[in-house]
Order: C-alpha cells, then sequence, then structure tokens
C-alpha cells in the first residue's frame, strides 16, 4: 500500500494515525505519561506495549503508523511487529531522520536527541531505518524543519532525497517551533530538476497552536499530504489538563476532552491524517471516537476561543519535562 493510496481509505478511523513517539523509549514530554505507564520501563515491557497499541489500532481501522529514529525504538518495535505478522500488507508507514536519540534509554538523560540535518546524518540514519524497516518503509521525512534549517538549502541532501523518491518511497519533512508557517513555506519552493522534491509535511496544529493553518492549507492545494501531530498538545488539552470550556463541550457530546480535540483537527478541509499519541488501549479507543464526532457552530466558536499566540505557546512546551 503505498502513502498515495491512505487518501482513499473509507474507514471511519482511516485519517488518524498512531504516533509512537510516547512508548518507543522510557522518557518523554506528554503530560500524565508517568501514571499511565509502568515504572519499570524495560526494552521488553515498552515493546509489549508498542505491540498491544499497534494490535488495538490495527483492529480498529487505524493504517497508518509514524516512528522516528530518534523515539528511541519504535522503528525497532514496530518491525517487529510487522515481521510477526506478514499477512498484513494494507499499513502505511512512515519514519523521521534528522535527530539522534541520545538518553541511553534513562529518563534523567541531560540531553534526549541531538539534531542534525547534514547529508551525512541522512546516508547514515537511511540505512539504520532500512535495516529495521526494509521495503516497509513508505514515507521518510525530514525531522523538524526550521526556517533556519541547512536541509532547506542542501543540495546534495536535496539530490539523495530525491534518489530515495525515485525508487519509490515518499519524501517529506516535519516542522517545529512557532515559525512553522515559515518552514512550510519555504520547503514548499524546493524543488530538484524543476520538479517540488516534498510529499507529505508533518506540523503541530491544535485548538491552542493554530500558526501553521494558512500554511498547511497552502501545502494541501499543492498537492502535499498533511499529517497533523500533537492534536493533543501533548497532553494538555486531555484530561485532566484539558482547558474548562474543552471539558464542558466533551461534557455536551458525552466523549473525552481527547476525542473533541482531535475531532477539531479533523474538521480541517486539508488535514489528511491526524496522529493519535497514545500510550494505552483505552486513550486510543477514547482518541479513534474522534472519528464520529460532531460539533455544532456554537461549540466551535467556544472552543476558537482556546487559541494561544505561538511563541507562548512554544515556550511553554519547552518547558515541558521528561519524564
Amino acid at each position: 500500500m503505498s502513502f498515495a493510496r491512505l487518501a482513499t481509505a473509507t474507514t471511519p478511523t482511516c485519517h488518524i494515525g498512531l504516533g509512537l513517539a510516547a512508548v518507543g523509549r522510557p522518557g518523554y514530554i506528554n503530560l500524565g505519561r508517568e501514571a499511565d505507564l509502568p515504572s519499570v520501563r524495560s526494552v521488553d515491557v515498552l515493546r509489549a506495549r508498542t505491540h498491544e497499541l499497534l494490535d488495538a489500532a490495527y483492529a480498529q481501522g487505524v493504517r497508518y503508523f509514524d516512528v522516528a529514529r530518534s523515539y528511541g525504538r519504535s522503528e525497532e518495535f514496530l518491525a517487529a511487529w510487522l515481521n510477526e505478522r506478514p499477512d498484513i500488507d494494507d499499513v502505511v508507514v512512515g519514519s523521521k531522520w534528522g535527530y539522534t536519540y541520545t538518553a541511553g534509554w534513562t529518563i534523567e538523560a541531560e540531553h534526549h536527541e541531538v539534531k542534525d540535518h547534514s547529508a551525512a546524518t541522512y546516508e547514515r540514519q537511511r540505512a539504520e531505518t532500512a535495516e529495521l524497516l526494509g521495503d516497509r518503509l513508505d514515507l521518510y521525512q525530514i525531522h523538524s524543519v526550521t526556517p533556519d534549517s541547512p536541509a532547506l538549502t542542501d543540495k546534495e541532501l536535496h539530490a539523495g532525497l530525491a534518489e530515495a523518491a525515485a525508487a519509490g518511497v515518499t519524501v517529506g519533512f516535519s516542522t517545529s517551533g512557532p515559525a512553522q508557517a515559515d518552514a512550510i513555506r519555504a520547503a514548499l519552493a524546493v524543488t530538484v530538476d524543476g520538479e517540488p522534491l516534498f510529499r507529505t509535511v508533518q506540523s503541530t496544529y491544535n485548538m491552542l497552536e493554530t500558526s501553521a493553518a494558512p500554511a498547511l492549507a497552502e501545502a494541501h492545494d499543492a498537492g502535499l499530504t498533511v499529517i497533523v501531530k500533537e492534536g493533543l498538545g501533548n497532553g494538555r488539552l486531555a484530561d485532566p489538563n484539558a482547558p474548562e470550556e474543552l471539558k464542558a463541550v466533551a461534557a455536551e457530546a458525552s466523549l473525552g476532552t481527547d476525542a473533541v480535540a482531535l475531532a477539531w483537527v479533523l474538521r480541517q478541509p486539508w488535514a489528511g491524517v491526524v496522529l493519535s499519541g497514545a500510550v494505552t488501549a483505552n486513550q486510543l479507543a477514547s482518541n479513534l471516537h474522534a472519528a464520529v464526532v460532531d460539533l455544532d457552530d456554537d461549540q466551535l466558536a467556544r472552543l476558537d476561543g482556546l487559541v494561544e499566540g505561538p511563541q507562548a505557546y512554544w515556550e511553554r512546551r519547552g518547558r515541558l519535562p521528561w519524564h
């Protein structure tokens, strides 16, 4: 199943993907995670949890799975799950390169990941990803492009990415930070031999951080598939941390705040895939209710009032502890 075919899937949950950032390593920044995972987070424990989530997601119609080189052993866990289920051939796998995991399987590490968008890092990490995922990899993205990223101007890197695209791997990029819109527009201008290089963009977008929306609409209009990450604001839009207005709307809908928050994102006409970052099967089931949430105009207007400025949002995100 090529990445492009995901857009033609018709199951209610086909536009919700499962991201493994929070279960591929012992430490992450999602609020509430310390209560959602056991205190002992060995490789075996998190592998088992990841496989439990993948089984539940697949059974409920999810067909896109998101990993990255810097998400600890997420690629390894996903590869093992796929290898144990050779009959599953209708999933789409996306990974990312550009950050190296450096925490050494601890929570207390000074630095959990190191960013490097050089062509040399791409070649190294592409080989590492290929060793684990082989031909199951459908999408390979540059991880967290910002306007000053050398990945936007490095012709050697562009040539390597174009070579991967010619071999059948969809090439994309993700963004982070308060200048996401600028990064998206700069990436849209990157061409190789007169043709656009990137076919997907993965960006943070949620009720609190909406600044990338116009650029994401432009990317969609240019033919890119848009993947939305952090739709729950790293737990800030999920119980018990959700704003009171969101809790009120969720109560009216008799659903969790997480389902309402993801449904709000799914309403965007340019949103191709919206990621769940669930770490328990119950969280995943609640997230997937987003596919059937119906919000009226009054509820949407109330939720629109939760938006923050991008600088304030990203400063607060930067202060979230790894736990």
